[in-house]
This record gives C-alpha cells, sequence and structure tokens, in this order.
C-alpha cells in the first residue's frame, strides 16, 4: 500500500511501526495544517477575509478527509490529492493572503512535505515535494529560492532520517526476535531427541541388557524355546508393535495395567487398590515400565521373593495417582549408585518425570527399599 517496498513479515515491529507511520501521518498532517491556517487567518487583510475563510474551509475538508484515511486505512490517494490542493491554493493565493513567503503558505508547505517523508516513499514524496516547491515559487518569484529551498531540503531529510531510522530498529528487534524463537525450537528439538534417546536407553535395559543378562545367567535352564520368546518380546517393544509413546493417549485404567504387568514375574506381589485409576496412556505405559523394572530390581538384588504394590490415587479421572513398590529385603545406599547405571535413573526415575511425574527411591542397608512413583494429575 502506498507504493510502499515489500517489508518483514506481518505482526512485526518494523511493519507495525510503519503501519502506524502511514496511518497517523494524515491525521496529524490535517490537524496542523488547521491550526496553522487558524493564525494564518488572523493576519489576512480585512479586504481578502472572503478568500482567507474560503481557503480555511478547504483545509478542513481535506482535515476531514486525512482523518477518515487514518481511521480506516482506506483512501491514500484522495488524502495525498487533497494535501496537494491544500498548499497548492495557499501558495497561489498568498499575494493577497500576506504578501511573498506568507508563514501561512510556508509553514503549509513545510508540514505537509515532513509528513508525506513518513506516508509514502520517496519516489511519491520527492517528485510530488518537489512540485509544490515550484508552485510556491512561481507564485512569489525566484528571490525566496535562498531562504526556502535550504528549509524545505533539510526538513525533508531530517523527516525521513528518522524514519528510516526507527524502520530499521524495528527491523533490528525482528531479527532479534527471530533469532530467539530459533534457538528456542533448536532446544525444544534437542531436548525432544534427548528424552527419546534416553527412552530408547531404558527400552534397550529393560529388555534386551535384561534378555542377555538372564541368557548369561540361565542359558542352559531357559532353553532355546524360553529365549525365543523373550527375544521376540524384546523386538515388539522396541520396534513401537506392542505399544509406546506413539500409542493413543486416552484414559485407562492404571489399577489394572499392573496387575497385568506383576502376574507373571517370579517375584510375588501383594497387590493393594482399590477401584479404578483413570489416567492417560503415556502414564500409564511409564508406571506400568517403572514398576516392572523396580520389581526386576527386587527379584535380582532384594534376596526376597515378596512385595508390596500399593496404588493409591483421587476420584475421578486424571487425579493424583501414588504408586509405591516396597520390599523387606537387604536394601542399599542409592547414592552409592554408579551414574552409569541406568536401571533407577533410567528406568525408573527419569521415565516417570518424562511424563510429568517424579520418582523417589527410599532404601538403606537392611531396612528394604521403597519405589515412590508420584503423578500429580491433569
Amino acid at each position: 500500500m502506498r507504493g510502499s517496498p515489500p517489508g518483514p513479515p506481518r505482526d512485526g515491529v518494523e511493519e507495525r511501526f510503519v503501519a502506524a507511520a502511514r496511518r497517523l501521518a494524515p491525521p496529524v498532517r490535517g490537524v496542523a495544517l488547521v491550526v496553522i491556517s487558524v493564525f494564518g487567518l488572523l493576519a489576512v487583510p480585512g479586504a481578502a477575509l472572503p478568500l482567507g475563510f474560503a481557503l480555511c474551509g478547504l483545509v478542513l475538508v481535506g482535515a476531514a478527509v486525512d482523518f477518515w484515511v487514518g481511521f480506516t486505512g482506506r483512501g491514500s490517494a484522495l488524502s495525498l490529492v487533497f494535501a496537494v490542493l491544500r498548499v497548492t491554493a495557499v501558495c497561489v493565493t498568498q499575494e493577497w493572503t500576506g504578501g511573498p513567503l506568507n508563514p501561512w503558505a510556508l509553514n503549509m508547505l513545510t508540514t505537509t512535505a515532513i509528513t508525506l517523508q513518513w506516508e509514502w516513499r520517496p519516489a511519491v514524496a520527492v517528485p510530488v515535494t518537489a512540485g509544490l516547491f515550484v508552485v510556491d515559487v512561481s507564485a512569489v518569484g525566484v528571490d525566496v529560492l535562498g531562504d526556502l529551498l535550504p528549509r524545505l531540503v533539510f526538513e525533508c531529510l531530517l523527516a525521513r532520517l528518522g524514519f528510516t531510522l526507527l524502520r530499521r530498529s524495528g527491523g533490528r528487534v525482528d531479527e532479534s526476535r527471530e533469532r530467539r524463537s530459533a534457538l528456542v525450537r533448536a532446544e525444544a528439538l534437542a531436548s525432544a531427541r534427548h528424552r527419546q534417546e534416553r527412552e530408547y536407553l531404558a527400552l534397550l535395559h529393560d529388555t534386551a541388557a535384561t534378555t542377555f543378562l538372564l541368557v548369561a545367567a540361565q542359558a542352559k535352564a531357559m532353553g532355546p524355546e524360553r529365549i525365543a520368546e523373550y527375544a521376540r518380546h524384546d523386538l515388539a517393544v522396541l520396534t513401537g508393535t506392542a505399544g509406546g509413546a506413539a500409542a493413543k493417549d486416552s484414559a485407562v485404567d492404571l489399577a489394572a495395567s499392573l496387575r497385568a504387568a506383576v502376574r507373571h514375574g517370579r517375584v510375588s506381589v501383594d497387590v493393594r487398590a482399590e477401584g479404578a485409576a483413570l489416567v492417560p496412556a503415556s502414564v500409564a505405559l511409564a508406571f506400568v515400565r517403572a514398576v516392572r523394572e523396580a520389581l526386576v530390581n527386587v527379584e535380582r538384588y532384594a534376596g526376597v521373593d515378596i512385595a508390596v504394590l500399593a496404588l493409591c490415587c483421587e476420584r475421578g479421572s486424571g487425579g493424583r495417582v501414588v504408586v509405591e513398590v516396597t520390599d523387606h529385603g537387604v536394601g542399599f545406599r542409592p547414592e552409592d549408585v554408579a551414574s552409569s547405571r541406568r536401571g533407577i535413573r533410567g528406568s525408573v526415575v527419569e521415565r516417570v518425570v518424562g511424563v510429568g511425574g517424579n520418582a523417589i527411591v527410599t532404601s538403606r542397608p537392611g531396612a528394604g527399599t521403597t519405589v515412590r512413583l508420584v503423578w500429580p494429575g491433569e
């Protein structure tokens, strides 16, 4: 619009500044020319008062057009036509309204020229300003060149410079915001990729690594068919065909899921849960895998074959859920577990944290172990 070159994307600081400047310039010009005309009319000789009132009427009509353009954003060409008409009329008649270098005509010309620099690109503003200057010189003679030309050129250059600097400042703000947005997107992508990597490492620990350990320790007792069954199950989990993070996140009964998950393990589990606990499928999956890993640790390290699984939840769907796996085995010191061991940190803690919950492992030698999983709800 208004001959402006292609600008930055919409809603940017630079774009909003340019739009605001071009909508405010006509009303500002209209108000300024009305004020100038009121004072100009006071200096008009009595014999030329009818002409002065006619010129003021034209200025008022032009101001009304300027305000209409400013508030609607339409009719910019009409505003330009009235800007030219007002200055031309006052300049041509200044011989009768106050003589050469009449302040009324001079101020009308310079004010209009300044506002054009904010409203139109140079390809339009410069020819129009030059045309108005020629009209004024033609009306009063070339004797005014030494006074009028330097003032007009200086004021127009200053207005254009101010507009350009503010526009470029807005462009730099837009560039800075875009760089920050790109950094935020990159960080979010890296964080998501890192979470996926941790989840995959946890899956590897829960599936293939556990199977390899069982094979190494009990290869003769398990037999080929049992090993093949474990391998098929691990492959289904790792490839996603057994369900995973991509599964539909609808509400499922966590209590029923936990009962099914602990039914066939080597550890005898006393499940203490009343009623249904409806949680999103991703939350249920994270809790089931964390509980299975906790029970695997009981089987391997606790020295007992009995554990207690307690589930406590608020009523309704999406309420706070607390799951505890407790054994009375040999216990250990959690702070002594190496950071490279992923059983507790990767398969239990990070898995629950990944769905918005938290996990706390409490244990000490000779006092058993309690794994507390909490999901705060939706």
